[in-house]
């Protein structure tokens, strides 16, 4: 009688408050439920008094009057507080009486809010190691991680049944840990759940707060929702996953926030869905095979933000789209250290690489700042099956992985290779900057199975290629062998070079198409290289070209071999052309070479057979300027009859030296050449708009010259000093002279 007559003195008490919007029954069970004063008809007991009756909303509730601790008034609350402490829950539900319900069961907590009248939040605090929270749900409402630290030893630790958009709040300055159990007890019929913290509907995560899950579920994701995930702040860690570290079946949104993955699985996967990063820092970290560090079906578009990606495991992906990839800001950096491995095809095999980015459409680069150190075997860095195009920013790619043969789908030895820049489609790179660095066997710069741009006529990009590999022998043997080799840019469709500061070293070609290539501009320095340019057809119409090579600097060839007349073109129409050749021609093409304008200074090998030029075809000399320095080979060509300018051959029985000046005036004592050839030389083949027929011409070797050098070639100025080796006249289009 004592409770009951305490109860009956509050609630007298209480109806001088009745301006009050609410009234909480604190029950002993620490559940506290919340009804609407205007809405509660009357409160009567029992005649025993054993038990207390509110009428609220036309319905009649019981409660012991034993359970009933007190009863107070106050404003009303949208927020339903769920507090964890061990072993047992305490509840303040003020909407109790509409629409929500909150049942525990230990640590156990089970909310149905449906035809709630307005939106609810609830408020999660408090630790348990053995509890969870079931929230089903018909409307959207709000999670506050206030403090949470829940640890479910048989499913998950959030398990959210709503299909409709869960908003979650990260408190500041809160430490928020999730933990599920390796293994799941059966859920409902009809219930799936699949993560550490799992939604059905749209997640949507906010605040300044920690958000820590633990996912050790078998076969289970860390954070996963079968809708659209949004990340706009917080600092979110996925310190395990047996699946994704984050899942969204319908895609992602991230634009603030800190997140850290660690995954078995994929690291942040938006399934079928798109992936877009405006801002915040996403690092993922995958130690498995077959994985990959960021990976949807639908287009990803990064604009901002931090990235970075490790992935270990063999044939992995550090990003992974299905459809268009744009990068169009943000800084990345990519580790990719797993190697390739070969999947059974056909009669042999089809490798699958470990790529730091990889896209089964186009790759699009606007602005981003990339990184990418890819060191597994034939590992690679950016990769398309259609284009790879790429307009503003900065892209750095280190590979070191090795290359090997293996016997391809059609039965034929071959061999897989790293590869900086790869695409099955066109290869487009209008500005920006681009730096390369290969140093595994076989490995390559660009590799492109269709065309290759560089540069536009409003626009120039930098670019930096190095290849250090040694080649791969794959088979055959003497001049059928066939090798992987390490080419710093192979096309197997047309190079077209407009514009672009472009720096090649390689290990073997430096520009190979198995089509044409053609510069129109730009500034392109081949500093090391096998064979400089190599393509059936080349054309040289603009910009500064310097080749350096150990074997031919530019080569027009079908590469059938021999020294037939193959049919293919070197032309050049314009620019400034120099090439430098340690043991090879420095022009050679195996048909025709027109000169229609520009300069070309050849600086030619050490020794014979070899020569500055050769062709199998015709050379003609229309227009231009040109100086070739060679040996003394009986192979020393000179530009054909067949010429509009005039041409000289000069040979000499004795050697000169590289510092030996060679020097061509007129009568007048006008310098028509003074050049320096880079090597000791015998021979200069020469042709410039300034000979003339009738002027007679002086040969001098030795001497000084005040002009200003260039490539070994003097203007302005003047010479002295030399020793006058002959005097000549032209003879015809093409005058031999010897001395």
């Amino acid at each position: 009688m004592k409770r009951t007559s305490v109860l009956i003195l509050m609630l007298a008490f209480g109806i001088s408050l009745f301006s009050q919007e609410k009234m909480y029954i604190f029950r002993s069970d620490k559940m506290t439920l919340g009804a609407p004063v205007a809405e509660t008809d009357s409160i009567f007991f029992s005649p025993d008094g054993s038990a207390a009756y509110f009428r609220i909303y036309d319905n009649l509730y019981e409660y012991p009057v034993a359970d009933i601790d007190s009863i107070n008034f106050g404003q009303n609350s949208n927020t339903v507080y769920i507090t964890y402490n061990g072993s047992d829950v305490t509840v303040v539900n003020p909407l109790a009486f509409e629409g929500v319900s909150v049942l525990v069961e230990g640590s156990d907590v089970t909310v149905n809010s449906s035809g709630a009248m307005q939106e609810v939040i609830y408020s999660l605090s408090g630790v348990t190691t053995d509890g969870t929270l079931n929230l089903y749900s018909d409307a959207d409402c709000q999670l506050v991680l206030n403090g949470l630290q829940v640890t479910n030893n048989d499913g998950p630790a959030l398990n959210i049944q709503c299909e409709e958009t869960i908003s979650v709040e990260l408190m500041e300055g809160t430490v928020n840990i999730l933990t599920d159990g390796l293994t799941y007890a059966s859920p409902p019929v009809g219930e799936d759940r699949k993560a550490a913290f799992f939604s059905e509907g749209r997640l949507i995560l906010n605040g300044s707060g920690m958000l820590t899950v633990n996912g050790i579920g078998t076969g289970k994701h860390g954070l996963s929702a079968d809708n659209f995930i949004e990340v706009h702040g917080g600092e979110i860690t996925v310190t395990s996953a047996a699946k994704d570290g984050i899942h969204a079946d319908d895609g992602l949104l991230i634009t603030g926030g800190i997140i850290d993955v660690t995954a078995t699985g994929d690291g942040i996967d938006g399934d079928v869905g798109s992936i877009e990063i405006t801002s915040g820092s996403v690092t993922t970290t995958n130690n498995s095979d077959d994985v990959k560090g960021l990976s949807c079906d639908g287009e990803m578009t990064i604009s901002g933000g931090e990235i970075d990606i490790t992935v270990t495991g063999d044939q992995s992906k550090g990003i992974k789209c299905d459809s268009p990839i744009y990068l169009n800001g943000g800084t990345f950096t990519i580790h990719n250290s797993g190697d390739a491995i070969l999947e059974a095809s056909g009669s042999g095999f089809d490798p699958s690489y470990c790529t730091a980015i990889k896209s089964d459409s186009d790759v699009n680069i606007n602005g981003a700042d990339i990184t990418i150190v890819a060191s597994g075997k034939a590992g690679k860095g950016i990769s398309s099956d259609a284009d790879i195009v790429m307009s503003a920013g900065s892209v750095h790619v280190t590979s070191t992985g090795n290359g090997a043969t293996y016997t391809n789908p059609d039965g034929i030895l071959d061999a897989y290779v790293s590869t900086c820049y790869s695409s099955d489609g066109d290869i487009i790179i209008t500005g920006g900057s681009v730096r390369t660095s290969s140093s595994g066997s076989g490995g390559k710069g660009f590799s492109s199975d269709g065309e290759l741009h560089i540069g536009s006529l409003t626009s120039s990009p930098e670019i930096d290629i190095t290849t250090t590999g040694t080649r791969i022998y794959i088979s055959g043997s003497g001049q059928n062998a066939q090798y992987a080799e390490a080419k710093a840019v192979k096309s197997d469709s047309a190079v077209v070079i407009y514009n672009g500061m472009i720096s090649i070293a390689s290990a073997d070609d430096g520009i190979k198409s198995e089509a044409s290539i053609d510069i129109l501009g730009g500034e392109i320095d081949i500093t090391n290289s096998v064979e400089g340019l190599e393509a059936p057809y080349i054309t040289i119409s603009g910009g500064n070209t310097h080749v350096k090579s150990s074997d031919d600097c530019i080569n027009t060839t079908f590469g059938n071999g021999g020294e037939q007349d193959d049919g293919s073109l070197m032309l050049i129409d314009g620019g400034y052309v120099v090439v430098s050749t340690t043991g090879g021609d420095g022009l050679d093409a195996n048909g025709d070479i027109i000169f229609n304008g520009g300069t070309i200074i050849v600086h030619g090998p050490p020794n014979s057979p070899e020569v500055g030029m050769d062709y199998n075809g015709s050379c003609e000399m229309n227009a231009g300027f040109l100086v070739i320095s060679g040996t003394n080979s009986f192979m020393t060509q000179a530009p054909g009859n067949g010429s509009d300018q005039y041409c000289l051959k000069i040979m000499s029985n004795q050697m000169m030296s590289s510092s030996t000046l060679f020097h061509i005036q007129d009568a007048t004592g006008t310098d028509i050449l003074t050049f320096q050839p880079a090597r000791n030389y015998y021979s200069i083949v020469f042709s410039s708009d300034d000979l003339q027929m009738g002027v007679t011409y002086s040969i001098y070797t030795g001497g000084t010259s005040t002009g200003t050098v260039l490539d070994g070639l003097y203007t302005g100025g003047v010479y002295s000093g030399g020793t006058l080796k002959k005097t000549f006249s032209l003879t015809g289009t093409i005058t031999n002279v010897n001395f």
